[in-house]
């Protein structure tokens, strides 16, 4: 026999395979090769008896016969892509034509080998498609973490009537491309509201462009919604974008729009009504498809009244208005909220989790939070600092209001 390459393990870390094929002597050679590398094994007599293994257990490849009873190995591996898409399959068959490895592939096969397999052909296809399926595997965690880091994958922590009736209120409204306003105090959760209807639309895939109209200087803010076109002003040294169009085919989340300046509000209603929008110092008009959702902490109804918010915008804002309650008016919330940051934060540190004893999840309840859940949040973070192995009722009186 051949000497095979990369003994020892040198073809990288032990893998689970399963494999699938009706000649026991093939099995039994792959199985030789394979746990000779140092790979675990398992095998299944024929298609059906390999599928039901492969939706049972956990494997990090199949290598499947084509031609065998009961179930042949194509449909096999249109029932693991059905299953686990990131499965790689590697497609072996005495009776290979050209014709059935181009389907076998066109239908997601990592590889395709011909009987009697070469031992260093198997070897390697064994290790690109390990390798593949690391990639994808690593690929995965970093999406998550890039998710994490820019806010995907939010959630509305508490069991409260008014947060259920904020969930139901979001299931509902998300699919369509309904205009929302978000009103409530400064950390009570806006911003996550609208991360999730924009992760529970249609437009999930497209882009999230967020816009703090209180941080913009009044005579910027048409600049970065619009854009602008060079040479329009002293420092347009070349043409920009602005959010609207960044945001085409996506969500532009207005945060703070009760602060956006009445210049800018007469545009943004433009904008809402026709789709289109005009860059700063430009004379062409740019089509844009996005979906609205602007929040704040002002009554702007009273900001109508005032002179300082257009009517006409609010109602084209409102279309479905949400209220975030403060937490002063869900404090039931108050313990899972407590547990989520102090696991959130002890990753974070990288510390030991902490406990939390009842008496200062009581003692929690009791402060008045003006400053909602992200001030619950920094005073969690505050305890897990400062606490010893659990945060008690006397660490909550010491550390919970800053004094000074």
């Amino acid at each position: 026999m051949q000497q095979p390459i990369g003994q020892n393990g040198n073809f990288g870390p032990m893998a689970t395979i399963l494999l699938i094929d009706d000649e026991k002597a093939i099995r039994y050679a792959l199985r030789e090769i394979l746990e000779h590398e140092g790979h675990k094994v398992d095998e299944a007599e024929d298609g059906a008896a390999g599928v039901d293994k492969a939706r049972k257990g956990k494997f990090d490849l199949v290598l499947c016969d084509i031609k065998m009873p009961k179930m042949d190995g194509i449909e096999v591996l249109e029932k693991l892509q059905a299953h686990d898409p990131d499965l790689p399959v590697v497609m072996i068959s005495g009776h290979g034509t050209i014709d059935t490895a181009v389907d076998a592939l066109k239908k997601g096969a990592f590889d395709f080998i011909q009987k009697p397999p070469d031992i260093n052909r198997i070897l390697v296809s064994v290790r690109n498609a390990l390798d593949r399926g690391n990639l994808v595997q690593e690929t995965k965690v970093l999406r998550s973490k890039v998710g994490k880091a820019k806010g995907q994958g939010v959630q509305m922590i508490g069991e409260s009537k008014a947060l259920q009736e904020i969930r139901d209120m979001i299931e509902k409204v998300a699919p369509s491309d309904a205009r929302v306003l978000i009103t409530g105090g400064n950390g009570a959760g806006k911003e996550g509201v609208a991360r999730m209807i924009h992760q529970k639309s249609n437009r999930a895939n497209g882009p999230y462009i967020e816009v703090n109209c209180a941080a913009i200087p009044g005579e910027l803010i048409e600049s970065e919604l619009f854009g602008h076109m060079k040479g329009s002003f002293t420092s347009a040294i070349k043409d920009r974008k602005g959010k609207f169009e960044l945001a085409d085919g996506g969500t532009l989340f207005l945060d703070e729009i009760g602060d956006m300046a009445l210049a800018a509000q007469a545009k943004v209603l433009r904008a809402l009504q026709e789709g289109r929008i005009t860059p700063v110092g430009g004379d062409r008009d740019v089509q844009v498809n996005v979906r609205v959702i602007a929040a704040t902490n002002k009554d702007l109804k009273k900001e109508i009244a005032a002179g300082n918010f257009r009517e006409d915008l609010y109602h084209r804002l409102s279309v479905i208005p949400i209220h975030v309650p403060s937490l002063s008016e869900r404090l039931e919330d108050i313990p899972l909220l407590a547990a989520h940051f102090i696991e959130q934060v002890c990753g974070d540190q990288g510390i030991a989790p902490k406990k939390i004893a009842d008496k200062a999840i009581k003692e929690l309840q009791k402060l008045p939070w003006t400053g909602n859940v992200r001030e619950l949040r920094n005073v969690i973070e505050r305890l897990v600092i400062l606490s010893g192995k659990e945060i008690t009722e006397a660490d909550v009186k010491a550390y919970a209001v800053p004094r000074g």
